[in-house]
Parts: structure tokens; C-alpha cells; sequence
């Protein structure tokens, strides 16, 4: 058995290789509206500070860097790109590569172990490396994906999506190992669960998403057929050694603040979807125990008869009926067609089982096959190589601000947004990933100024934000995106720094100094008051009038790496530094011995810090928060507790050749 399962598995991993071979050897694809940037960005960031940054000062005006993504694809990648002396671009490539054909194996060992079938397990394997079942329920989905690629593969390179592509290929491992140690007492192999688990979290939410749907649909049917209460515990203790090995980083605040940024980026869910969902599973709860009490060849059948009916409920009750829970359903049809996969391989299989119903069952399964000839002969039309980066776009927008704008906060937009950050260190109000968005005050700001059609608001806002210059692309320019409504409205209301001749322009923003470091007079700035919409040209002015006082000094802010900061100020009575850096209660700021009172100024939510009269020279450092200190020594626990696992015990496959 295990010759046969290694044999197959080397198998598989050569022919999945072969159809994304040139993904190994790529470094920039030419689709630059990817939102892979800002994965390549992040890493390039992370990899210039290594081990752990705890501050992103770069994004949002300021962030804690946990917020911003999950782990596991940023470090890979930055570690890939340091110790491989490659490009984060290339880095991110092999990572996605790699991790890609890992789930087609991944696929083959889930169902191998399930259905204790090797037929199954290839056949499976071989149809999530070609196929997408969701194109015949899905038209638009169909449409979008030239040649009929299979989804996985058209996200993954179309749209940028290797972190959901990489933890959707972990996921079938993950419940390849939780079968095993449900089912009997095996440590290594819950061990494995836990582990792989937490790495699909580690990897994508939209991952640990798709984690949260399969995994108790599982446990319920093992617990089915088992009839063991034991099942319940081992379920228990899967889901605590995922949280322990993930507890340094998913911190109550961090799911908070994702869960808060949610609204920027997804429609809220509705209650009839809710009660729907719950009747579902009270009729697959019932059907389930009554075909598979006590049985325990039929768990594997109810699995996967409890996925599909699941995930086609998110997808395409979403699509047909406009169910949503919560966050996009469209985003998991790469798991719909997972789930789909299951189910028709699980049927061959059960067809199988009668002779007379053989060649019926083959012509099926050639003709599911029919539509991976059109792919395969454009098997590598997904991989596009870009042109030189200096031909570029985006890259000649972004070196230009690096170049003339050193160390100055500026506003991008589109796909330069995107790429700002991807080959040097470029400050901006705005993002790569809105989810880990800390300054909830940002969206207003950039509705106004991209969408509004006052340049005298935008320009207030921008001078809020602290930003010194503004890349505006214009109707005709080279962006994709297009975000301004009305790129025209600063044209003679703003100095011009630089004219691209295509329709780019970047301007200036008047401001007392340039920066993010001002000193102000605490008690007019405490009466301001709060913005009461995002055109309150009143408040803002108010606001701007303290801030922007041609009276008071500059202010010298020094970044010393992410997590420290230097500010030289000279101080009036009744003044106060302000750093117009988001609040975060982990922040510290010293004068010598003496610690600083930091609290956050009452409109933009930055830092402001009271000050006696006279010269100073404050030290501030981002402190590693008090739950991710917590986090550790539970992942230190939880490390330990997998070590004893493993030598505890080997995982012990019971399907035979």
C-alpha cells in the first residue's frame, strides 16, 4: 500500500507540475490589475525586516503588522526570496507553485484514505487538476475563464489569488489527517490535523473559511458511523493544538479589526439565509444519522454528500437566490468545485460496485473530461511573461515618488496602488489589503477625495491625512482601475510635480511642512470636534487650522526601521506633539528615562503627546502586545504538544493496495 500510494503521489505532483510548469520559472506575469502586488509587496516589506515587525508604517497611516494578513504566504515568501537570493515577485511564484500542486496530491491522499480506493483517489486527483464542475451551474463563471481553465488555476493567476489557492490546496491534507485520527486514537496523525489546520488558517481566511465548513461536517459523520464519543474529543483537541499553533497571531484584536473591516470589503448577510442554513443542516443531520448509524463505510459517503450540499447552498444559493451569510460566496467556488469533485468520484465509485453498469460508468467519466481538451491545448496560456519592468507603468509611476519623494506620504490609486510598495519603501494613507485596516476614519477619506467632485474637499482631506503629494491617473492613462470619477477637479486647484505626458499627473499638497510630524496647541485641538461627514469642510478646516499653523516649528520624524520612531520638536506652553501615525495602545514614547503620555487626538484617531515647554527629542517604540505575548507561550505549548504527538505514535493508513 504505501509503495503504491508514494508511486501514485510522485505521480500526480510530475503531471501537476507539467501543467503549471512555467509558474516555477516566472518572475512578473503581465497582468498588472493582479492583486498578487500586494502579497509581493508585503513579503519585499517583511523581508527587509526580519524576524517580526510588529508596526506597518508604510499602509493605512499606520497598522499593526499581524492586521494585515495572515502569515503563512508572507514569510514563505519573504524566506524563499532571502535565502534564494530571488525577487519577492519570483519568491511568490515558487511559493504558489509549489503549494498548487501540493493540492492536487493533497486531493489524491484525502479521497485514497476516505474512500479506501485508488481508483477514486486518481480519478479525483486527475479532476481537480483539469476540471471545474461549477461552470455548468455558472455561466459568468464559465465566461470569465478563457480556454475553460480550471477555476483554481484562472483565480490563482487572473486574479491573484495565492493565498486563497495555497490554503485551499492545504485543506485537503488537513482533512485527509483529521479522517484518520477521528476515526481511532492516532497521535501522529492528529498531530498532522491540528498542524496542517492551522497552517490553512495561517495561509487564507477565505481557507479557514471552507476549514470551518468541511471539518464538522466530517466530525458528524465519523461520529455517525462510529457511534463513539471519543469522535467529540479528538474533534476538540484537533481544533485547540490549530488555535495554539495560531494563537500568536490570531489575537482577539485581529479577528476584531478583520471582523470590523468586513464592511469595507463584503455586503452584510441576511437573517432568511441564516434560518435556511439551519434547516439544511437539521434535514442533513437527520437523513445523515438515519443512512448512517452505526455505519461505518457510509461516513465517507455522508462527508462528501454534506459537502456539496453545503457549498452549493453558499455558491449557488448565492448566485441564484442571493443567499449570503457573511463575507462573498463567489470567492469559494474553487471549493464548490472541490466539493462537486467529491461527490462525482464518490458516485462513479458506488457505481462501480455493479458490473453491469461499467461501461455506463466509463462513458461518464470521459465525458467529464471532455472539457479539459480545450484547455489542455492552451495548458500554458495562464502564465503570460510581462515586459521589462522598466517599460512599466506602474513601476516608472512608483520609482519616480521614491526618487523626488523620499520619505514622504503619498496618495496612489489603482493598480499603482497596488505595486507602490513592491520594489521600495513608499509611504501611503491607503493599502494593499483593506482587512487589516487599524484607522476606521480612512474609507471616508478616500470616498471623498477619489469620488467627490469638489477638489477643495479632497484637498482637505488630504492635507489631513498628511499626505504631500496625490497620483492622479486621468481618463486616458495606462490604469486599469480608473478609481477618480473626476480626475480633472484638481487640475489648477494643485501644483504639479510631475507629468507623466499619458495622462498621470502627480500633485503637490499645500502644506505648513512636509511630513507627518506637526506641533499644535492641545486645547484648540481637543475643541475641533468630530467630522460629521466626509465633506464637513467645516470641521476639517477647523482642524487644519491648528494642525497646519505656519506658527509653530517643523517637526522632525526619523523611522528607524518599522517598530521605531525618532521626533525632535520644540515645544510652547500648552503645546503638544502630534504624530500623525494611528493610535495603538502599544506604543511607547520616552525622553530620556522619563515615559511619555501617548493618547489618541480626537478626529484623524493619530498620536498626540502632551509636552512641557522647551526642546525635545522623544524615542517612541511599538511593543509587542500584551495577547500576542500570550499567543507565544501558547504556541510554545502547543509546539511541544505536537512533538509529543508525533513520537508518540506514526499515522497508520488502513486502506490497503
Amino acid at each position: 500500500m504505501k509503495r503504491s500510494v508514494l508511486a501514485d503521489s510522485l505521480l500526480v505532483l510530475c503531471l501537476a507540475s507539467v501543467l503549471i510548469w512555467p509558474l516555477f520559472r516566472l518572475e512578473y506575469l503581465d497582468n498588472w490589475p493582479s492583486i498578487e502586488s500586494t502579497f509581493i509587496a508585503d513579503a519585499r516589506m517583511l523581508g527587509s525586516n526580519l524576524p517580526h515587525p510588529g508596526w506597518q508604517p508604510l499602509w493605512y497611516c499606520g497598522t499593526r503588522f499581524d492586521y494585515i494578513y495572515p502569515p503563512a504566504l508572507r514569510y514563505g515568501t519573504a524566506l524563499i526570496a532571502k535565502f534564494g537570493h530571488i525577487s519577492p515577485a519570483r519568491a511568490y511564484h515558487l511559493y504558489t507553485a509549489f503549494f498548487y500542486i501540493f493540492g492536487i496530491a493533497a486531493v489524491y491522499w484525502m479521497v485514497r484514505i476516505g474512500s479506501v480506493s485508488r481508483r477514486a483517489a486518481l480519478l479525483a486527483s486527475g479532476a481537480t487538476a483539469l476540471l471545474s464542475p461549477s461552470f455548468l451551474f455558472l455561466t459568468l463563471i464559465r465566461h470569465d475563464s478563457g480556454y475553460w481553465v480550471p477555476q483554481r488555476l484562472h483565480v490563482l493567476m487572473a486574479y491573484g489569488e495565492g493565498p486563497h489557492i495555497s490554503a485551499l490546496s492545504i485543506l485537503p491534507a488537513a482533512l485527509a489527517a483529521s479522517f484518520l485520527a477521528l476515526r481511532r486514537w492516532r497521535p501522529a496523525a492528529l498531530g498532522a490535523a491540528g498542524a496542517l489546520s492551522a497552517l490553512a488558517v495561517a495561509t487564507n481566511f477565505y481557507g479557514a473559511t471552507a476549514l470551518a465548513i468541511f471539518f464538522p461536517i466530517m466530525v458528524w459523520a465519523v461520529w455517525v458511523g462510529e457511534r463513539d464519543w471519543r469522535v467529540w474529543l479528538r474533534a476538540a483537541a484537533i481544533a485547540a493544538l490549530a488555535y495554539g499553533l495560531s494563537a500568536f497571531w490570531l489575537t482577539p484584536s485581529y479577528v476584531k479589526i478583520t471582523l470590523v473591516n468586513l464592511q469595507w470589503v463584503s455586503q452584510p448577510g441576511h437573517t432568511w439565509s441564516i434560518v435556511l442554513a439551519l434547516i439544511v443542516l437539521a434535514l442533513f443531520c437527520a437523513i445523515g444519522f438515519r443512512l448512517g448509524n452505526g455505519k461505518p463505510d457510509r461516513e465517507w459517503s455522508i462527508f462528501v454528500a454534506g459537502a456539496a450540499v453545503f457549498l452549493s447552498l453558499d455558491v449557488l444559493g448565492f448566485y441564484y437566490l442571493g443567499f449570503r451569510i457573511a463575507g462573498e460566496p463567489p470567492r469559494l467556488v474553487t471549493e464548490l468545485d472541490l466539493a462537486l469533485i467529491l461527490v462525482f468520484v464518490e458516485g462513479v465509485r458506488m457505481a462501480w460496485k455493479h458490473p453491469r453498469w461499467h461501461m455506463a460508468v466509463a462513458v461518464m467519466v470521459v465525458v467529464a473530461f471532455v472539457p479539459a481538451i480545450r484547455y489542455l491545448r492552451h495548458v500554458w496560456s495562464p502564465f503570460p511573461k510581462a515586459a521589462p519592468l522598466s517599460r512599466t507603468y506602474e513601476y516608472q509611476i512608483t520609482e519616480w515618488v521614491h526618487e523626488h519623494l523620499p520619505g514622504q506620504r503619498v496618495l496612489p490609486a489603482g493598480t499603482v496602488r497596488f505595486w507602490f510598495d513592491a520594489w521600495s519603501d513608499n509611504e501611503q494613507p491607503d493599502g494593499g489589503s483593506m482587512q487589516g485596516m487599524l484607522n476606521q476614519n480612512l474609507p471616508g477619506a478616500f470616498w471623498n477625495i477619489e469620488h467627490g467632485s469638489q477638489a477643495e474637499s479632497g484637498v482637505l482631506w488630504l492635507r489631513a491625512l498628511g499626505a504631500d503629494a496625490v497620483i492622479v491617473p486621468g481618463a486616458n492613462s495606462p490604469e486599469h482601475y480608473h478609481d477618480y470619477q473626476q480626475p480633472e477637479k484638481f487640475r489648477g486647484a494643485l501644483p504639479v510635480l510631475y507629468d507623466d505626458q499619458h495622462d498621470t499627473v502627480i500633485y503637490g499638497i499645500p502644506r505648513v511642512h512636509t511630513g507627518i510630524g506637526r506641533v499644535v496647541d492641545r486645547k484648540a485641538l481637543g475643541s475641533v470636534g468630530r467630522v460629521r461627514s466626509g465633506d464637513d469642510s467645516e470641521t476639517l478646516n477647523k482642524y487644519l487650522a491648528v494642525v497646519e499653523n505656519p506658527a509653530q516649528a517643523a517637526t522632525a520624524v526619523t523611522w528607524r526601521g518599522f517598530d521605531d520612531v525618532a521626533i525632535r520638536a520644540h515645544t510652547s506652553a500648552d503645546d503638544a506633539v502630534l504624530l500623525q501615525e494611528t493610535y495603538d495602545p502599544s506604543w511607547r514614547a520616552f525622553e530620556g528615562s522619563k515615559e511619555l503620555t501617548i493618547r489618541p487626538e480626537p478626529l484623524m484617531g493619530f498620536m498626540l503627546i502632551d509636552l512641557p515647554a522647551g526642546d525635545h527629542s522623544i524615542r517612541m517604540h511599538f511593543e509587542t502586545p500584551l495577547e500576542n505575548r500570550v499567543g507565544q507561550v501558547l504556541l510554545a505549548l502547543s509546539t511541544v504538544t505536537l512533538l509529543g504527538l508525533f513520537i508518540a505514535g506514526r499515522p497508520r493508513c488502513p486502506v490497503t493496495a
